[in-house]
């Protein structure tokens, strides 16, 4: 018989995970700030709960999926949060993006009630969210991980356990210095190529083939060629884990100057109001700088 699993964050990337967790077959209660967000789950045999507390206590697995580090502490931590209503033996797996420090606190303060975690964060963009198709990233003990991994599985498709807790998020703090150096480097090699009259749909298909192909390239580059701004993950999201990679980097004493000048770049962005716009709109600061945009 399957767990039964509360979600908790329907927002870009959790209501894709939650429709897959749904169709997978687990019994599913989901919770949303913005309880409008339930609807679409509720229509589809989920169950709407009335707070983290009351999804907690109908879910054997608990899934956090929102935007920070102080979200993931109010709906697990806070008054009517997950860690009132959860039952000894219960499990949570937060699938947010946030400071590895903050989730071993977490863990330790579940542990005393007798209840597991695991940070699991995700890569893979809304469209993977949506498809199932998530690299997931876990850090927790390995008797958690095994219980955890057949609702992993139902959102993702590459699922590494990768330590103990704060693990997993470490390791998404390298996948994001890794996407924002591929969204810069991507976004000088477009600059260049317009400035020298080539056909960027042409270079971008020979680019995409070659050793200079990756995920950003083959997903972000088409939509920057159709000036299409739409977010697979936002401006203002990818900020938020550059800041924890910055604060990470800094206590560990590691330089990640590209990292840093990319930071102060998107910073340029949100001051002109685009921190809703997709993380590929990178462009536009070095757009700016060039004096000219990239079209077709």
């Amino acid at each position: 018989m399957n767990e039964t699993v509360g979600f908790i964050g329907l927002g870009i990337m959790g209501r894709g995970m939650a429709a897959n967790i749904l169709r997978a077959g687990f019994p599913l209660t989901v919770w949303n700030r913005t309880a409008a967000k339930m609807e679409p789950l509720v229509a589809a045999g989920a169950q709407a709960a009335t707070s983290p507390a009351d999804l907690a206590a109908r879910s054997d697995i608990i899934v956090v999926c929102v935007s920070d580090t102080p979200d993931v502490e109010a709906v697990i931590l806070g008054p009517n949060g997950v860690i009132t209503g959860a039952r000894p033996g219960s499990l949570v797996v937060d699938c947010s993006t946030i400071s590895p420090d903050a989730t071993r606190r977490l863990a330790q303060a579940l542990a005393e009630r007798g209840v597991g975690m695991l940070d699991a964060p995700v890569s893979g963009g809304s469209e993977g969210a949506a498809k199932g198709t998530l690299s997931i990233m876990v850090g927790g003990k390995e008797a958690d991980f095994q219980r955890a991994l057949p609702v992993l599985q139902a959102m993702g498709k590459q699922i590494t356990h990768v330590g103990d807790h704060g693990a997993g998020q470490t390791v998404k703090l390298m996948n994001q210095i890794l996407v924002v150096g591929h969204a810069l480097a991507m976004s000088e090699a477009f600059l260049f190529g317009q400035a020298h009259g080539v056909d960027l749909e042409k270079a971008l298909t020979a680019l995409t083939a070659g050793a200079a192909g990756s995920w950003m390239l083959s997903h972000r580059g088409p939509q920057i060629l159709r000036r299409d701004w739409r977010p697979g993950f936002t401006i203002d999201l990818q900020q938020k884990d550059l800041r924890l990679v910055l604060a990470a980097a800094d206590a560990a004493g590691v330089p990640v100057p590209a990292t840093a000048l990319i930071f102060q770049l998107y910073r340029t962005l949100q001051v002109q109001g685009l921190g809703s716009e997709g993380n590929h709109a990178l462009i536009k600061a070095l757009e700016h700088l060039a004096g000219f945009e990239v079209r077709r």
